[in-house]
């Protein structure tokens, strides 16, 4: 599998707010199966990022789709060359 990296914009009105629960519950299931790895959004810009892993751009797509927020979004998806986080490091040694 590769890594992708989604970056939504994503506009609100009467009924957004509506569908947030059902999106969540979308979300988390996607992270419990690992097809996402990280997930983050900012009121403030109205943006989202979400790292994730799928065999194509094509099939990254189709799992985005699939959200009950989908027509609230513009998004681009990006292929990752590399990606570096804290939780692929090992732990740090803490001597007793």
């Amino acid at each position: 599998m590769k890594k992708y990296q989604a970056i939504i914009k994503f506009t609100m009105d009467d009924y957004f707010m509506g569908f947030i629960q059902s999106h969540r519950t979308y979300i988390n299931d996607l992270l419990s199966k690992g097809l996402f790895e990280t997930y983050a959004v900012s009121m403030e810009t109205q943006t989202c990022w979400i790292t994730m892993n799928a065999a194509s751009k094509t099939d990254a797509d189709a799992i985005l789709v699939k959200s009950p927020l989908y027509k609230y979004w513009t998004y681009e998806i990006e292929e990752l060359f590399v990606y570096d986080s804290q939780l692929y490091k090992l732990p740090a040694v803490q001597l007793n």
